[in-house]
Formats: C-alpha cells, sequence, structure tokens
C-alpha cells in the first residue's frame, strides 16, 4: 500500500479551486477547438487535402493518450498541482508556436506537442478536485470545472472563426499563448503550498499501479465507455464546423458557432442537472450516478444519428443542443464514478488510462470519417458513431453498483 508522508498544507477553498483550474480548463479548449474553425484557411494556405487535416485531430489525440498514464501518474506520485502548473505553462508556449507554424509538417508537430501539454492537465485536475471535495458534492465540482471545456469549445469555436476571417487563423494561437502566460504566474502564486497529493505514493511503481487498476470491478468497462462518448466527441468537434459550412452554405464564423455554442450550451445545462442529480442520488442509491451517466448516454445516441440526415437548421440546432445536454449528464461523473471504485493515490493514473483508451480510438474515427467523406459523407460517420453509442450504454448498465468513495 502507499506510504503517506507527513507534511504542511495550506488550505485552499475548495470552490475557489475550481474556480481557478476553470480558467485553466478554458484555454485548454480554447486551443483545441480554435483549429477545427480554421480549417478552409488551413486547406487554402498550406495547400493540403481534407483528409491531411483530419490528421491534426489524430496526431493531438494520439499522442495525448498515450502521455496520459503516465501524465496521470507523475501527478499521483509527485504532486497535481506541479503537474497542472507544468501543463499551463507548456500550453502557452505550444499555442504562440502553432500561430507561427510554416508548413504542415510544423503545425502536425507543434499538436503533437499541444497533446503532450493537455495530458499533463485533466488527470491531475481532476484529481485534485476530488482531492478538496467529499462524495457529497464531486459531481457537482466535477460537472462545474467541466463547464470550462464548452465554454472554451464556444470561444474557440466562435471565436477562432471570428478571428481567422478577419485577422487570418495565426493571429488566434498567438494571442492566446499570451494570455497563458499570464494566467500561470497568477496561478502559480495562487495554488503554492496547496497540494495535497504530493508524495502521495512513492512506493507504487507504474505497472503496479496499472495492474490494480486494471483488476478493480467495472474499471475497463468504465474505459470502454468513456472512449465511446470521447470518440463521439471528437468526431462532433473535429467536423461539425464544416460539415455546416459545406451542407448549409454557413459562413465560416457562423459554422464554426452554430457546431460549438448549441451543443456546449446543451452540455453546460446537463453538467448542472447530472452533477445536482448525481450527488443526490449517490448519497441514497449505489447506482445513483452509474444511472445519471447512462441516461445522458441515452440522449446523446438518437440526436447525434438525427445531425446525420436532418436538413432543417432549426432541427439541427435542436439535437446538437440535445446531445449536448447527454453529454453534460455523462461527463460531471466520469472521475466521481471513478472514485467509487479506485483509491485516491491512483485516481489521475485511472484517469490517464481513460484518455489514452478514448484518444486512440476518437484519433483513429476522427481520420477515418475524414477518409471516408468521399464515399459515405461525414453525415454517415456521425450515424455509425450513435450506433456505438448505443452498445455502450449497455455495458454500463452491466457494470456493478460500486461501493461508498471517500
Amino acid at each position: 500500500m502507499a506510504r503517506h508522508a507527513t507534511r504542511t498544507v495550506r488550505s485552499l477553498n475548495p470552490w475557489l479551486l475550481v474556480a481557478l483550474l476553470w480558467v485553466v480548463a478554458v484555454l485548454n479548449y480554447v486551443d483545441r477547438q480554435a483549429i477545427f474553425s480554421v480549417f478552409p484557411l488551413l486547406e487554402a494556405e498550406l495547400k493540403v487535402p481534407v483528409v491531411q487535416l483530419g490528421l491534426l485531430t489524430t496526431v493531438f489525440a494520439w499522442v495525448y493518450g498515450l502521455v496520459s498514464p503516465v501524465a496521470g501518474y507523475v501527478a499521483d506520485r509527485f504532486g497535481r498541482v506541479r503537474m497542472i502548473l507544468l501543463s499551463l505553462l507548456v500550453w502557452s508556449v505550444v499555442t504562440w508556436l502553432t500561430g507561427h507554424a510554416r508548413n504542415m509538417g510544423e503545425l502536425l508537430g507543434s499538436r503533437a506537442l499541444m497533446g503532450i501539454s493537455e495530458a499533463c492537465y485533466i488527470p491531475a485536475a481532476l484529481g485534485l478536485i476530488a482531492d478538496y471535495h467529499k462524495p457529497r458534492s464531486r459531481s457537482l465540482a466535477t460537472g462545474l470545472h467541466q463547464s470550462g471545456l464548452y465554454i472554451g469549445i464556444i470561444i474557440g469555436g466562435a471565436g477562432g472563426g471570428w478571428l481567422g476571417q478577419h485577422f487570418g487563423w495565426r493571429f488566434a494561437f498567438t494571442l492566446m499563448g499570451g494570455v497563458g502566460i499570464v494566467y500561470f504566474v497568477i496561478l502559480k502564486l495562487t495554488l503554492r503550498g496547496t497540494d495535497a497529493s504530493k508524495g502521495a505514493s512513492q512506493a507504487n511503481p507504474i505497472v503496479a499501479t496499472i495492474s490494480e487498476l486494471l483488476r478493480l470491478p467495472g474499471f475497463l468497462a468504465l474505459a470502454t465507455v468513456f472512449s465511446t462518448v470521447a470518440l463521439a466527441n471528437w468526431i462532433a468537434y473535429t467536423w461539425l464546423p464544416l460539415y455546416l459550412y459545406e451542407t448549409f452554405g454557413m459562413s465560416l464564423a457562423a459554422a464554426g458557432f452554430s457546431a460549438t455554442f448549441y451543443m456546449q450550451v446543451g452540455s453546460f445545462a446537463g453538467i448542472l442537472a447530472g452533477g445536482w442529480l448525481a450527488d443526490f442520488w449517490a448519497a441514497r442509491f449505489p447506482r445513483g450516478r452509474l444511472s445519471t451517466q447512462m441516461t445522458g448516454i441515452l440522449l446523446m445516441a438518437p440526436f447525434l444519428f438525427s445531425v446525420g440526415f436532418v436538413r432543417g437548421q432549426f432541427l439541427i440546432l435542436t439535437a446538437l443542443f440535445i446531445f449536448g445536454l447527454g453529454r453534460g449528464l455523462y461527463d460531471c461523473n466520469t472521475m466521481p464514478t471513478l472514485c467509487d471504485i479506485a483509491r485516491p493515490e491512483i485516481r489521475s493514473t485511472g484517469y490517464g488510462i481513460f484518455n489514452l483508451m478514448s484518444c486512440l480510438a476518437g484519433g483513429a474515427a476522427t481520420a477515418a470519417a475524414g477518409y471516408l467523406k468521399s464515399t459515405i459523407g461525414l453525415s454517415g460517420s456521425f450515424e455509425i458513431t450513435a450506433g456505438l453509442l448505443l452498445f455502450s450504454s449497455i455495458l454500463l448498465f452491466r457494470v456493478r453498483a460500486p461501493r461508498v468513495s471517500s
């Protein structure tokens, strides 16, 4: 078992911690979504076919996934705050470099480095939130943090498209890199001495930690479901702006806005409702969080399917809103559900494994959707992904009720 070192840790209000990390979550996803909103500009300037643009997501996703378990383990062992700060610093530098890429090779390299920086953030951040929030508030706290991801997607989608249309795609990434450096200084000063996880698992090598996680009842099923939901998200976020741009004749800015705003508004509503409901039901029923997640998936699947064939703008935007609502119900309970089966010292590593599996699957699926665009169309990829979501809901239903977490 892990050794716990005796140390002095500065107290920090648990909700203030969520607020501070919320800003980092916003920054991470602003960059991630902005690149998708300027695909037509990249295609024109760099003279690359659309299938190669899909590789920008694939490279990011695979590097992000491969690094995630190691980054989670390092956060568990050496301190989650340290890992969060390192992530933000590297993110800021790489985002600035993205705006100065001269060709497709350099752009792919910057996305690979971005995958490393962001892999260091989410497992550490969610593990730190779980340290500060007990079961009675854990889903809501996680959901509020995840709302930063949704806001970041809206800003990146709409703002990236608008800035690209008016100032060129390079300006947005240069600006974001500068903002990240400023916030790194603020966060470093605020979080100094607050890391309760530092040194918590020094006695456990990474192989033993991963082995312990894989033996936990339900862990692999939860990871598989997480991968399927993430696959749906990757395909939607990568290809929806282009799909709306081509199918409905929207402007670059309008397509970027529509592909992100309505889905993220739905997600924001979902995490608020899902966080509160899951905390409430988990205190009364062992499957409270699992049932909330399953409800979310059962909302996502049919409405993602409908995105592929409806042609009215009102109908497709409504479908995106309800898809986002389901995603919010699911997302705010991913780490809390993991906390129900895993001890605190290995939770960031566990979430890193979730990321690994999901990004390998999501990266391959995103590239495949680009490759198959000329045959089944992007609409066909949305419909196939909806079927995979329905299958994942069955897996989640079969997961046994977890024990009460701490």
